[in-house]
């Protein structure tokens, strides 16, 4: 009995709820956030309730992590005079639509358990500044980690149909044991066309280029924009990988502090396997802003959408998210992910820009 391609078995609308696994990945990782300066420690204690649906979603062989999700914590720290401190949060809406959409910001309600002092209140005043940040750059990697853990459960591969078939029966004609003894016979499959395009996205930081090119290529630097392990040494030729292995290849070319070049592969059943894009990033300093231009070219058609919307959420947001100033000018269009309901927050971004980029690079 034939069975159904998989081109045509991955257009099929599928639903696979994973709300369990997604309460579990909550607790598991939230907790391990922990911030540290000076003398003042706060951390993610515990995660005491995730209360909403969880789904992993295929539509015309793209997978769609489709989540709405209330999240309550404990927090806790140390205050500068030694003070335990602890208190509560509460963080409504935690989705598809604020993470990677980007259509409203995430809404915190926090409380504090300790008696009120100088110390505690300053520890409390740090801990609403810091924790927000490591919360969302956690809450970042968890559509990825959703992806990545339960996407081929939805998706059908080559190999997936081929473990569906009965055992082969066995060769009934003589003249296949003749060939056989010759040797087995190759059967060369020809390897399809993969039709491509690009996606291009841009943004002015108000930081040198050279901080910038250091920030995407060099190892020690990335975890801090992007939160996750990562592999780059930048030399033609070197492999490099990203957010915890989502993204890897290697270098082409590097010009510092201007340019580099990348093949560069997303580790997903959306991406074809063995297919390399590359990706381009240019650095146009000018005054005491920079230009960020990352050019993408080999993008599989169908997933030009998803893939400017992640590189828009997790590097250019990636950037914003340790202090660097994102500038919009009104004469060109603003990135994507940036709607109505921002906050035109230029001042507060340069205050978090001296709070934050500046000790960066401080050897």
């Amino acid at each position: 009995m034939s069975s159904m391609p998989p081109s045509t078995a991955n257009w099929h609308w599928k639903n696979k709820n994973v709300t369990s696994w997604g309460k579990s990945w909550f607790e598991r990782e939230l907790p391990t956030i922990e911030i540290k300066e000076g003398e003042q420690i706060v951390s993610i204690s515990e995660v005491t309730d995730v209360d909403g649906d969880i789904e992993l979603g295929q539509r015309k062989s793209k997978l769609i992590t489709i989540y709405d999700c209330s999240v309550d914590l404990k927090w806790k720290g140390t205050a500068s005079d030694g003070t335990e401190v602890s208190g509560r949060l509460k963080i409504p809406e935690v989705s598809h639509e604020i993470t990677l959409d980007g259509t409203s910001h995430y809404v915190y309600y926090w409380s504090l358990s300790t008696s009120s002092s100088p110390a505690v209140d300053e520890l409390f005043e740090f801990a609403k500044a810091r924790l927000p940040t490591a919360l969302e750059a956690k809450f970042a990697e968890f559509p990825v980690a959703l992806t990545a853990t339960h996407g081929k459960d939805l998706q059908v591969t080559g190999s997936q149909e081929a473990s569906r078939t009965s055992t082969p029966a066995p060769a009934t004609k003589p003249a296949a044991s003749t060939s056989s003894a010759n040797g087995p016979k190759v059967v060369r499959q020809e390897k399809k066309p993969l039709n491509t395009a690009k996606v291009e996205v841009e943004s002015s930081f108000m930081a040198s280029a050279e901080d910038l090119f250091q920030l995407l290529t060099e190892e020690s630097k990335i975890p801090l924009w992007s939160r996750a392990p990562a592999q780059s040494k930048p030399e033609p030729g070197a492999p490099f990988s990203l957010f915890g292995g989502g993204v890897k290849g290697e270098f082409v070319s590097v010009e510092k502090p201007k340019r580099f070049v990348q093949k560069w592969a997303l580790s997903s059943p959306n991406w074809p396997s063995e297919h390399f894009a590359t990706l381009v990033a240019t650095f146009d300093e000018s005054g005491d802003s920079t230009k960020l231009i990352l050019t993408l070219d080999g993008v599989p058609i169908g997933t030009e959408d998803d893939i400017k919307r992640n590189i828009e959420g997790y590097y250019i947001q990636g950037l914003k998210s340790i202090g660097y100033v994102q500038l919009v000018f009104p004469d060109s269009p603003a990135p994507s992910r940036s709607t109505p309901h921002r906050r035109p927050a230029i001042l507060a971004a340069l205050v978090l820009a001296g709070a934050f980029a500046l000790p960066l690079f401080r050897k």
